[in-house]
């Protein structure tokens, strides 16, 4: 029973996480969403839940690279796993942040000023805002290369591409975050279909 149910939430999940990346990138595009109000909360709590939906996205890609490969292909896939969710947990603590300053500031200066606080801690501005999550990108990308190359790959060359143009395209400016999230989607895509339908490659 639990492989169904997983399949289903690996479905669900590869469609949720990349929609609810939309909406975000949606929202923000709204005059008055960058500052506190209902906005600002409504499209970073869709970005939070998104994020989240990239954990059975990051497993399911790992499950796709069999254990029967090499030892130096498991610990070469353990650790772009392993990099991925370091990178995504430092995103969800960057949405935490701003979740917290959008409700507890009743201005945009007051806002202002709590995020310079907060990223005047020691250590907080590259774990949390430059480098760490840039490492949940470096993880993804690498899964999805690694089940898209060899004679057992599971997923097709356009995936790992489909990803890096999308997260290029956010790095050159945050108005693209809703194409990202569309070439997430497709990117994905091959998770939505039964676990039957994907064979397992080596890793």
């Amino acid at each position: 029973m639990n492989a169904p149910r997983n399949s289903r939430l690996t479905g669900y999940a590869a469609v949720g996480a990349p929609a609810l990346m939309a909406l975000y990138g949606g929202i923000r595009l709204v005059p008055g969403s960058r500052q506190p109000g209902l906005g600002w909360t409504a499209g970073h709590t869709a970005m939070f839940a998104g994020l989240l939906l990239f954990v059975p996205v990051l497993l399911a890609l790992r499950g796709l690279l069999a254990p029967r490969g090499t030892t130096a292909g498991r610990l070469a896939a353990n650790a772009a796993l392993g990099t991925a969710f370091a990178g995504l947990l430092a995103s969800l603590v960057q949405i935490g942040i701003d979740l917290y300053a959008g409700v507890v500031s009743a201005t945009e200066d007051e806002q202002s000023r709590l995020f310079g606080r907060v990223q005047d801690v020691p250590g907080v501005l590259p774990a949390v805002y430059q480098v760490g999550p840039l490492l949940f990108y470096v993880g993804l990308l690498a899964l999805l290369v690694a089940a898209s190359v060899g004679a057992g790959r599971t997923l097709r060359w356009w995936s790992p591409v489909l990803m890096l143009v999308g997260t290029l395209a956010t790095g050159v400016d945050l108005a693209f975050i809703p194409l990202a999230a569309a070439c997430y989607l497709v990117a994905l895509a091959p998770l939505t279909r039964p676990a039957t339908a994907l064979r397992p490659a080596l890793a």
